[in-house]
């Protein structure tokens, strides 16, 4: 696109999509050839002549070309398997036009959407479903990056990875910089949308806590901005996951300021080196620290230093400062000895170089690299809890045992406190504020393929979530949306979904927001088109 200001279409535009509008009529859903042509023919016949939609459309009959399209942006490769249901048809948006008739087109025919940004959906929930038949909307052609230093804004189409806006953030200042996370191919559009965050969250909070403005496609085929839409749905999409309620185009953020030099380290301690104790410290301290500093700690199972058979576990400290070496050394002697940081192993960076090292690259590593859309994939599975007071030590010591016992699962621990205790639960959907010390992933990466390689790395993941249960969130046992979990439960859509939803998944993400999400939900959406197994539901009728 030329621009991620988005353009609004012209009068003549709107007045076609308006007798579009009121032509549509809702039909059940259908899995026969006739109903899947028809909805080809819909999209050609009511998308803007002046964009054509037809070089947009790839259908398995389209041989490599569709698989190629299908598999870009497949990040778990459990979801890419000849037995994983595939979509009858993958559109990929070249015109905000194309968005508008897929929509209407979809619920003319009474089929399902879902929409892809990055593909970092841990589920794989953005491109396969268990409702059959549907299509897969793609949004990776709207990834331009508009950056507006004299406002300290930038308007971001959702396609775009975080790699791309903080390289065009780059391009233009060295001071400047977007509060997201530290992973580059992840996508803009359910990073943000479920409320993202990275290494300056300590100091300045969330993505979602610097959305000004959106552009969304309404379930009406209606191009809305913040204004038009109206604050309760600009507050669901910052947060309670906008694929629920519509497809964001693109978003304003509001940049943050950060100095010249900012300074990141990476420090490893084995079981044998103190880990516990550091552990234990940090645990006590890491939410107190300045709020220009985030450490967090990777856990992993290793070999036993000595050249024994034994394993052990081994916790890498990784620090991002919002400043020089000298502060940083300052902070950590008076608050966080246990560690021992030396001027040895801070590395002074410019912010966007910053990127680089907590991406494990090189800072001599051009930044262009930034923009390179292609992660490494592998198979995984991701969980998530929240501490609310620290674990005994006997409990850390438990805890080793038990990763040494699974092997395989790692966990990372991300402190809280600083400005995430200082906004309000319900400021956005976004709920997991103040009383959070940390937030823990779990997390299993494997090569090996096959279904039962699959089922065993699952199950020792969700043994290791089992066994945090006495040190964690209760009532609910909270969980971060963008660590999508599917073991919390599924909302198969159908009357009682609200309940459905509601006792599984959906107060463990939002907690108490979890109601108003359902309540404008059911205004902007009644007939639940926007949905996923694990989408905000309608309200009983």
């Amino acid at each position: 696109m030329a621009t991620t200001k988005p353009i609004l279409p012209t009068l003549s535009f709107l007045l076609f999509i308006s007798i579009t509008v009121a032509s549509c009529q809702l039909a059940p859903a259908s899995s026969d050839d006739s109903t899947e042509a028809s909805f080809v023919q819909c999209l050609i016949s009511k998308s803007n002549p002046s964009h054509p939609i037809s070089q947009s459309i790839y259908t398995p009959n389209d041989g490599a070309s569709y698989s190629a399209v299908l598999q870009a942006y497949i990040r778990n490769l459990r979801f890419n398997t000849s037995s994983t249901p595939k979509p009858f048809l993958i559109l990929t948006a070249l015109h905000v036009s194309h968005i508008q008739s897929a929509v209407l087109c979809a619920r003319t025919h009474g089929l399902q959407m879902k929409i892809r940004s990055g593909g970092h959906d841990y589920e794989g929930l953005s491109y396969v479903s268990s409702d059959s038949p549907f299509f897969i909307l793609d949004m990776f052609n709207f990834r331009a990056v508009d950056v507006d230093i004299e406002t300290d804004t930038a308007w971001i189409q959702t396609g775009a990875t975080l790699g791309e806006v903080y390289y065009r953030i780059a391009e233009k200042s060295g001071v400047h910089a977007y509060p997201a996370g530290i992973c580059p191919t992840v996508g803009v559009g359910g990073h943000v949308s479920g409320g993202g965050y990275g290494n300056m969250m300590r100091k300045f909070g969330l993505t979602v806590d610097h959305v000004a403005d959106a552009v969304l496609v309404d379930v009406d085929g209606r191009l809305l901005d913040r204004k038009s839409m109206g604050e309760d749905l600009f507050w669901a999409i910052r947060g309670g996951g906008a694929a629920s309620f519509g497809v964001v185009i693109a978003y304003k953020v509001n940049l943050v300021r950060v100095p010249e030099l900012v300074t990141s380290f990476s420090v490893f301690r084995t079981l044998e080196q103190n880990a516990t104790d550091v552990v234990d410290r940090w645990q006590h301290v890491a939410d107190k620290l300045d709020d220009d500093l985030f450490i967090r700690i990777t856990l992993t199972v290793v070999n036993a230093t000595g050249g024994g058979t034994g394993r052990t576990v081994r916790a890498r400290f990784l620090g991002f400062f919002i400043g020089d070496s000298a502060r940083l050394l300052s902070i950590m002697k008076s608050d966080f000895p246990e560690l021992g940081l030396a001027q040895s192993d801070c590395v002074e960076t410019s912010w966007i170089k910053s990127v680089l090292f907590w991406s494990d690259l090189a800072i001599s590593t051009p930044t262009e690299i930034l923009l390179n859309r292609t992660p490494s994939m592998t198979r995984l599975k991701r969980k998530s809890d929240y501490v609310k007071k620290p674990i005994p030590r006997d409990g850390l010591e438990s805890l080793w045992k038990k990763m040494i016992e699974l092997q395989l699962p790692g966990m990372v621990f991300n402190p809280y406190g600083g400005r995430m205790g200082e906004i309000a639960a319900d400021a956005t959907p976004f709920p997991h504020r103040a009383g959070n010390l940390w937030k823990i992933q779990y997390l299993a990466n494997w090569n090996e393929g096959g279904d039962e390689v699959a089922r065993r790395n699952v199950e020792l993941t969700r043994r290791l979530y089992d066994f945090m249960t006495p040190f964690v969130s209760k009532d609910p046992r909270q969980a971060f949306l963008n660590y999508r979990d599917i073991d919390l439960g599924v909302n198969h859509n159908g009357k009682g979904s609200y309940d459905e939803a509601r006792r599984s998944y959906g107060v463990k993400y939002f907690k108490q927001n979890f109601n108003r999400l359902v309540r404008i939900k059911t205004k902007v959406d009644p007939g639940n088109f926007f949905r996923n197994e694990q989408s905000i539901p309608v309200y009983p009728h």
